[in-house]
């Protein structure tokens, strides 16, 4: 027979694999995550990963700046994986108004698609984990936004977390006073301020003016704003306070009075009492004028979650308010605002801080058998410890890797806390061995001689009556399994 030609195994540019151990903890948070959701009335909803090119780009091509895994339906249509979670849901509300009738809230969490560079850290696939509330314009909302990203961090156990927040109309009331109305050049202007962290203020100040050459040589244009202007803007970003009702006084006095900064101005003012109302501390959240991410794009507050003793993962959650959601679909607009949660990103900041750990088994207890004793009976077996409340793993494998040395070695490999032995004699009398495999790896720990190691994995072993074995499991695993918390 011919040797048949073998693929290598390998993973497509741009993705990745999640193995056990960090599927269990993304499952861990994502599963704390969706226990703060439910508290403030977000229901679960789910789309296709598919949609209709146009439904993703709008009839103009509005979103043409995402690159689009695009592809062709069976009956010949542009489609296109999703890039993000936001537009479909904006596609909802205009499908089905009747079931999502407004003010809705919802939340969502998938894999999206974008056909950009992978680097370190920059997937072509990867997660996003959103909540957002459609239908109400009130800043009361974003505060619950808010208070949500601030309960998520407190859920998953952080000691230091900061909300930091920003309004859209203080920046454009302040473009407005020096005269800049020209859509454009606002958003020129709020990529700039958005590099601050990055590039450093004297940068920006070049960048707002003529322009500069970054560090590999290459001209970045300037917005070509006058130097009293962009003294304004900087003054303005760099406004600090005591409290977030004294950052909004000082917001006041650097901005001209007008019709814009009044609006401005008390929607600030609102947002603060509602944070009070919600129990939000100044510590967690802060206005801060410097937040410039996502401005161009939100229309009103815009907020980032940190984690000041992690800051070299950034922001780890961040949103604001978009009204004008569902306005593609509807030729109307229906206010919305929400967050994303930056799962992977998240979850590599608690892991770094020490406040997430996979558990080192999704088994409680494996089966293994000697001799010839039948498959049925090891299932059986299973079956029973399974009724009782164990997750329950029968060693089944080929003839060739039935010696009990396999058998335990699977479970060392796989950190299965006990394992549970019937041969023929235990089976034909009604008993059962109990092995406390954890107790034996703690016995055999700096033991190099190989008989006194044998000897140390002997320890941990127990022979008992049938009856009494969910009783002994309960007593090993410390009440670690769901049938042992009644007392069992």
């Amino acid at each position: 027979m011919a040797k048949r030609d073998r693929v290598e195994p390998r993973t497509l540019k741009g993705f990745q694999d999640v193995l056990p151990k960090e599927a269990a903890i993304r499952r861990q948070v994502i599963a704390d995550i969706e226990k703060v959701f439910h508290r403030y009335g977000f229901a679960p909803l789910e789309t296709p990963a598919l949609e209709y090119l146009d439904v993703l780009l709008g009839t103009g091509g509005e979103n043409t700046n995402k690159e689009l895994f695009r592809l062709e339906s069976p009956e010949g249509e542009p489609i296109a994986l999703r890039f993000d979670l936001t537009v479909p849901f904006a596609r909802l509300l205009a499908q089905y108004p009747e079931q999502l009738k407004t003010p809705f809230r919802r939340y969502a969490i998938g894999p999206v698609w974008r056909a950009d560079k992978p680097g370190p850290g920059r997937f072509r696939q990867f997660t996003q984990f959103d909540v957002d509330a459609a239908g109400a314009d009130s800043v009361a909302v974003d505060a619950e936004i808010i208070a949500v990203m601030c309960e998520v961090m407190q859920e998953l156990g952080a000691p230091e977390y900061r909300a930091v927040i920003n309004n859209r109309l203080l920046i454009d009331a302040l473009l407005s006073s020096i005269g800049i109305d020209d859509g454009s050049r606002q958003k020129h202007i709020l990529r700039v301020l958005d590099k601050l962290a990055k590039v450093g203020i004297e940068n920006v100040r070049l960048e707002l003016g003529p322009g500069r050459v970054d560090e590999s040589g290459d001209p970045i244009p300037g917005v070509k704003l006058e130097p009293e202007a962009i003294n304004r803007l900087l003054e303005f970003i760099e406004v600090t306070g005591t409290s977030r009702r004294d950052v909004v006084e000082h917001i006041e006095a650097n901005l001209p009075a007008s019709d814009a900064t009044d609006k401005a101005v008390a929607q600030m003012r609102e947002l603060a009492d509602c944070l009070d109302a919600l129990g939000v501390t100044e510590a967690n959240a802060v206005f801060d004028p410097s937040l410039a991410r996502g401005l161009d794009y939100y229309t009103g507050p815009v907020f980032e979650m940190m984690i000041p003793t992690a800051p070299q993962f950034g922001s780890v959650m961040g949103g604001g308010r978009y009204d004008g959601l569902v306005e593609r679909f509807l030729n109307r607009p229906i206010a919305g605002t929400g967050m994303s949660v930056g799962l992977d990103r998240l979850i590599a900041a608690l892991t770094h801080l020490g406040l997430v750990e996979a558990s080192q088994t999704h088994v409680d207890v494996l089966v293994v058998t000697m001799g010839n004793v039948p498959k049925a009976e090891t299932l059986r077996l299973a079956a029973e410890l399974r009724t009782a409340g164990f997750r329950t793993e029968a060693f089944i494998a080929s003839r060739k890797k039935m010696a009990m040395s396999n058998q335990l070695s699977h479970a060392d490999h796989y950190g299965i806390p006990v394992a549970v032995i019937i041969g023929e004699d235990e089976l034909a009398q009604g008993m059962v061995s109990v092995k406390d495999l954890l107790e034996g790896k703690r016995q055999r720990e700096g033991i190099d001689d190989r008989d006194a190691y044998r000897e140390a994995g002997k320890t941990g072993q127990v022979t008992i009556p049938r009856g009494e074995l969910v009783e002994t499991i309960c007593s090993l695993l410390r009440n670690g399994a769901d049938t042992c918390t009644d007392g069992n």
